[in-house]
């Protein structure tokens, strides 16, 4: 049997009858807070949230070369246009993990978030127009904001109410 995982107590505390359906739940471990006791599945957080970064840092990184010398696209106006698409599709994503963490549990939410990523590099080595670019970056803004935004919600958790604020320096 596996252990609760305290990221999605909420989640396990509002559905018991669905969640307990799913998955069993080792009934004499109890959910425990802190940094201390949750040190492995918090610094596992980190290293994600630090593959989050590096994957929009990346890509931001290409993009560019790519745009002026494969696609020979030009104009501030046309190369900002894919950055708008990422903010756009990440605050709305934002928004979204904020109503979903609860009720479908921040695990899937992560899982969701990298799905979005997976296709990313496939779409920016294939583009053939600046269009499939901005598409990427659709895709990427969803991921980044399902990803980061509900590994912060996991590492609050995690850390308890003691220590959200140290949980959430160390994400930035």
């Amino acid at each position: 049997m596996s252990a609760p995982c305290p990221a999605d107590a909420h989640a396990t505390e509002r559905r018991p009858r669905e969640r307990a359906a799913r998955r069993p739940v080792a009934q004499d471990r109890e959910v425990r807070l802190g940094l201390r006791p949750n040190a492995g599945q918090f610094w596992l957080l980190v290293a994600v949230n630090a593959f989050v970064g590096a994957t929009v840092g990346v890509e931001r990184t290409a993009v560019p070369l790519l745009a002026e010398q494969a696609l020979h696209v030009t104009g501030s106006t046309v190369l900002l246009s894919f950055v708008l698409a990422f903010g756009l599709a990440k605050a709305l994503s934002n928004l979204a993990v904020g109503a979903l963490a609860d009720r479908v549990g921040r695990r899937r939410l992560l899982l969701a978030g990298w799905a979005f990523a997976a296709p990313v590099p496939v779409l920016l080595l294939a583009a053939d127009t600046w269009a499939w670019v901005v598409a990427a970056n659709l895709l990427l803004g969803v991921s980044q904001g399902l990803t980061w935004s509900t590994t912060v919600v996991m590492k609050i958790d995690l850390a308890g109410p003691a220590r959200r604020g140290l949980a959430l320096g160390l994400n930035e």
